[in-house]
Parts: structure tokens; sequence; C-alpha cells
């Protein structure tokens, strides 16, 4: 046998050898794929059927499929225009604001995301960095309280933002900004613990470095520490953003007005008689508002995944 005949019996001698581990490893681990396959499908399942609606002429969701038989736009033509309804039915001609509820939608929620992320940052940095007298039961208060639901308060807040808007009128009942107060009130508490918890992983040399170069505590929070936390303040964010969209208890009280509807509240009509529940219309509807959220969760996820996992690394 020459010399190049056993090198290459040797590369294949070393070829095998690497490939059974990993042969041994997936063939023992079938059922961990089998389970994770299980998991996409059940959580892709309502996107596919409500994307497969907005795009099915049948306007009813017991009479469509998965797959639908034509494909059409007239759904989205229909909520775009602000008229949904069949040709001939008493529905056709409503005036549907839905373009008012996408405004509002990114109005209401981006204002939430980034007035929470700028007051929960501030509240942050001062738990993590300070020392001084209440903090503790600080902490413990802003945890306690995320302990009861929105909806248990819905009472006391609508009595408050009634009160208030007796005293100022912008921030009164049917405004937009006594919904975002509202809002800000509620992801304060969890924001900021999960981005004390983040602060913390940032060495305190960084802030004592910069203090003896002359920084100001201002300079060192601005330049030092937001630039560091950005990936919590992007999970944050992103968090406030969708948690606001989904949310309609409080919208649906605090708002009268049809036009100044967020699109969770908006929506709704068309899966009540009001809209004579118009499913495809609904379904098209939801399928625009997501966009938003998808785009965002695109630039963002190259964050998402450092901010949720190095806030628990030192609390």
């Amino acid at each position: 046998m020459t010399t190049l005949d056993q090198a290459e019996a040797a590369y294949r001698v070393e070829v095998t050898e690497a490939k059974r581990p990993r042969r041994r490893m997936t063939g023992g681990n079938w059922w961990r794929y089998l389970i994770a396959l299980a998991a996409i499908l059940f959580a892709l399942f309502p996107i596919a059927y409500v994307v497969s609606a907005a795009f099915n002429p049948v306007d009813s969701l017991a009479g469509s499929g998965l797959i639908p038989e034509q494909v059409t736009l007239d759904n989205f033509r229909s909520i775009l225009s602000g008229s949904p309804g069949e040709e001939g039915s008493s529905e056709e001609g409503l005036d549907i604001p839905y373009k008012n509820w996408y405004v509002n939608m990114i109005v209401i929620a981006g204002a939430t995301a980034i007035l929470s992320v700028f007051f929960g940052a501030l509240a942050a940095y001062a738990f993590a960095r300070y020392r001084f007298k209440g903090r503790r039961l600080g902490m413990l208060s802003l945890l306690l309280i995320q302990m009861f639901p929105t909806f248990l308060a819905v009472v006391a807040i609508y009595l408050i933002v009634l009160r208030i808007g007796n005293v100022f009128p912008a921030i009164g009942l049917d405004t937009r900004s006594s919904v975002i107060l509202v809002y800000l009130g509620g992801v304060l508490g969890v924001n900021t613990w999960l981005m004390k918890g983040f602060l913390d992983s940032i060495p305190d040399s960084l802030d004592e470095s910069a203090r003896v170069d002359g920084a100001t505590p201002s300079q060192v929070f601005w330049a030092i520490i937001l630039p560091l936390a950005a990936p919590v303040l992007a999970v944050v964010a992103l968090l406030s953003y969708i948690g606001t969209i989904n949310e309609f208890i409080v919208a649906s009280v605090l708002l009268d007005s049809t036009d100044k509807y967020p699109m969770s509240v908006g929506l709704y009509g068309f899966i009540q008689d009001k809209y004579a529940q118009q499913w495809g219309t609904f379904c098209a509807g939801v399928v625009l508002a997501a966009i938003p959220v998808v785009i965002i969760f695109f630039f963002l996820q190259r964050f998402i995944a450092e901010g949720l996992t190095r806030g628990a690394v030192k609390g």
C-alpha cells in the first residue's frame, strides 16, 4: 500500500469517527426534535388561520378552511375604505375609522414604550447605583403592585381620570393622553425590575472611572450606562409596545369616541353585533395591525436574547 493510499484510509477513518457521535446524538434525541416541531406547528397554526381568513372571500370562520379555495383582497379593501359589508346588505356604507385606529395604536403604544423605557431606566439606575433610605421598601412595593391585575383597579382608575379631567381636560376621559398615563403606571414596576437586574451586571468600576475623569452623574448615565444597557432597553420597549397593543379593558373604559379607539377596541366591533361579525374583515385588520410589531421585532431581534438573559446574572 502506497503512502497516498494510507493517508486516504486514515482520512476515511477520521471522517467515520467524527460522524458516529453526531449520528448517535441525533438518534437518541429524536423525540426532542419531534416535540420542538409540534410546538412550532401549534404556535403557527392560529397565525396561519388568521392570514388564511384575511384572504378568504367567505366571511365566516366556520365555512373557511386553512387553505382558501379562492384568494381575494376584498377584505383589505373593505377595512381600508371604511365600509365593510357585502353588497346589498344593511352593513354596507358604515363609516369605520380604521385608519384612525391604526394611528391611535401607533401613537399610544409608541408613546408608552418610549416613556416607559425613559422613566424605567431612570428608576432602575437609581435603585442599582445609589443607596438611600427606603430603597429596599420601594423595590418591594414595585414588585407587590404587579401582583394585582389591572382590571381590579378599573373603577378606581376611571374615577381618578374623571376627577383629573375636571381640572386638566387634556388628560381626562376620552383622551389618548389619559390612556398613556394609565399604561405607564402599569408597566413601570416590572420594567424597572427588569432593567435594574441588567444594570447590576454592568461593573461599578466603569462609573468610578468616569467620575475620576470628571464626569457628572448625568454624563455617566447618558454616555456610559445607557449605551451598555441597549439590549434591555430594546426588550423593555418591545414588551411595552406589544402589551399596550393587546390591552383592551382600560382603553374601552376610558375612551368613548369611536375615532379615538386603539386597534384592540376598534376591531372588537367586527366580532360582535356592531358590524355583523365581519370575520374576514376582522382578520384583515389584524394582519395589517401586526406589521409594525413584525418590523420592530426584526430590527430589535439581536438585542432580545441578551436583554432577556443577562439581567438574571446578578440581582
